[in-house]
């Protein structure tokens, strides 16, 4: 007898900015919407462990997407994107989830991202509160802006050094097999994604963000942080949770930069009371299923 996984892949169609992108998206479970983004350069394989957790599943609709130009969700076919330079910003992440869950008609999902998607969760919850229900950052700190690394675009940078970098931001106390998944991930991306990402990361994400206007009355916010993430560091991640008034901090022990990936047992410990209060919070009617 054949063991299938839960998940269940399917495109959407989604425009931003007058330009249409074939989606690719994951998903597993019923109930609340939980929202899954990964980091820069990568895709929704991250959340793959997730998505296959009966407990979670369970309670929560769990849908894990490929963002445009990362795995599965190719370049749009209307735009000669060869010719142009990538970079990926804030404002087009913003759009793009608006109409993303508009999509798939979804009513208040929770949100969580990791690294670049971690950044994410203050933006989401500063420009769209009444859209989510809660927020939930991995690794989204207060750093000060900087430039992109453009060096992680250049014919002299492969993509295994980019794999073995990767594996230099993870716990060295979480399982190997799972360190090495996360540059396996790694070694696949189109070169120029990963620089145009960072982009985001180091420089967009801080122009305009003002993290202590953002209201958490309107959408909880949660900002996690791995104790050996040295990307953002929890000390940093608790800066921003000191800015967000009412946010909630919880500092993942034991883990890395890709806490969802490198020991989700772990990562799990932490996410799940975070989940509960997150399904306390207000009822939630409609549009979870497509």
């Amino acid at each position: 007898m054949a063991r299938f996984d839960s998940a269940v892949g399917k495109y959407v169609y989604v425009s931003v900015n007058g330009i249409e992108y074939r989606v690719y998206f994951e998903e597993s479970g019923k109930g609340i919407p939980l929202v899954c983004q990964h980091t820069a350069a990568s895709d929704n394989r991250q959340w793959r462990y997730l998505l296959n957790d009966e407990e979670i599943t369970s309670e929560y609709r769990v849908i894990a997407v490929d963002l445009p130009y990362h795995g599965k969700s190719l370049p749009p076919q209307s735009v000669e994107w060869w010719k142009e330079e990538y970079n990926l910003t804030r404002s087009f992440l913003i759009n793009f989830y608006k109409e993303f869950i508009r999509s798939l008609g979804l009513q208040k999902p929770v949100y969580i991202g990791c690294s670049m998607g971690g950044h994410l969760a203050p933006d989401l919850a500063l420009e769209c509160p009444d859209d989510f229900r809660a927020v939930i950052g991995i690794g989204a700190s207060l750093l000060p802006a900087r430039p992109a690394l453009a060096w992680w675009d250049h014919p002299r940078v492969n993509n295994s050094y980019r794999a073995a970098a990767m594996l230099g931001m993870t716990a060295i106390t979480s399982p190997e097999n799972n360190r090495r998944e996360v540059t396996w991930e790694y070694s696949q991306s189109a070169p120029s994604v990963f620089n145009g990402d960072l982009y985001y990361y180091f420089v967009d994400h801080f122009s305009t963000l003002k993290p202590e206007k953002i209201d958490t009355s309107r959408v909880a916010v949660y900002l996690l942080a791995g104790e050996y993430d040295p990307s953002a560091s929890p000390a940093e991640v608790k800066d921003m949770a000191d800015h967000v008034k009412g946010s909630k901090f919880v500092e993942l022990k034991g883990l890395g930069h890709f806490a969802m990936v490198e020991d989700f047992k772990t990562f799990k410990k932490y996410l799940m009371p975070v989940l509960e209060e997150i399904a306390r919070l207000r009822p939630i009617t409609g549009g979870n299923s497509i």
